[in-house]
C-alpha cells in the first residue's frame, strides 16, 4: 500500500524516518509501505524533500486522487492536525499507524490509527492510545494510561501511570505529569512544567510546579 504523509514540515520528515525504518526492520513484504510523497498546503522546502528523496505531491486539494493509500499526519499542532486529518478521510485515504522498531510497547496496549510512535519511546502496560496521537522521541507512557484522539507528547517528556490526556492536550519537550492526574482537552503544558494537579481545559500551564498562564 501506498503511504501518504500530510505535513511536510520538520516533524514530517522525522514521520518519514519512521515509516522508512519501520519498513526496513519489517520481516514481510505485506507489511511495508511504500511511501509515494508529501501532502503540505504551505511551501514546503523542495531541496530538503530532494535531500531525502521525498516527492511533493501538492496541497490538500490533492488528496482525492490519492483515494485509497494509507496517511499519517504529520504536522504537530492538534487542531490542524484534526483539520487534516478529516479532510483525509473524506478523499478515501486510509489512516495507518506508525512505531519505530526502536520503541518499546508493553501488554495491553492499544493504538488508534494515524498514531505515530517516534524512536525511543517507551510505552507500558493498560495504556490506551486514540487517533492521530503523536509520542516524539524518548516519551514515556505509564502504566493504564489514556490519551485521547489528538493528544501530543513532545520529546522526552514522562507521562506517569493513570494519567489521562484528553482530546488535543499537548506536552511540551521533558514536561511531566504526575500519576493519576488528567490534562483537559486543547491544554498545553509547557516544556520543563512538572505538573501536580489537574490541568482544566484550553489553559496553557508552566514552570515547576505547573501554574495556569491563562486561557485559549
Amino acid at each position: 500500500m501506498d503511504l501518504v504523509i500530510i505535513g511536510a514540515g520538520g516533524f514530517g520528515r522525522e514521520v518519514l524516518d519512521v515509516a522508512r525504518d519501520s519498513a526496513a526492520s519489517s520481516c514481510s513484504e505485506d507489511l511495508r509501505l511504500r511511501f509515494r510523497g508529501f501532502v503540505d498546503d504551505g511551501s514546503p522546502d523542495l531541496q530538503r524533500l530532494e535531500r531525502i528523496g521525498a516527492d511533493y505531491l501538492g496541497s490538500s486539494t490533492e488528496l482525492a486522487r490519492l483515494r485509497g493509500a494509507a496517511y499519517v499526519v504529520g504536522v504537530g499542532n492538534p487542531k490542524v492536525r484534526a483539520q487534516l486529518a478529516a479532510r483525509a478521510d473524506e478523499a478515501g485515504l486510509i489512516a495507518t499507524t506508525l512505531v519505530h522498531p526502536s520503541a518499546t510497547i508493553g501488554a495491553d496496549v492499544t493504538l488508534g490509527p494515524g498514531t505515530v510512535i517516534a524512536a525511543g519511546v517507551r510505552i507500558t502496560t493498560n495504556v490506551r492510545i486514540g487517533r492521530h496521537v503523536h509520542l516524539n522521541l524518548n516519551a514515556t507512557v505509564g502504566h493504564d494510561a489514556v490519551l485521547e484522539d489528538f493528544a501530543t507528547v513532545n520529546p522526552l517528556a514522562a507521562i506517569s501511570g493513570d494519567v489521562v490526556l484528553k482530546q488535543g492536550a499537548t506536552i511540551g519537550t521533558t514536561a511531566c505529569v504526575n500519576q493519576g492526574l488528567c490534562v483537559g482537552s486543547e491544554a498545553v503544558v509547557g516544556a520543563g512544567a512538572a505538573v501536580v494537579k489537574n490541568v482544566e481545559p484550553a489553559t496553557t500551564v508552566v514552570g515547576v510546579p505547573a501554574r495556569a498562564l491563562g486561557q485559549r
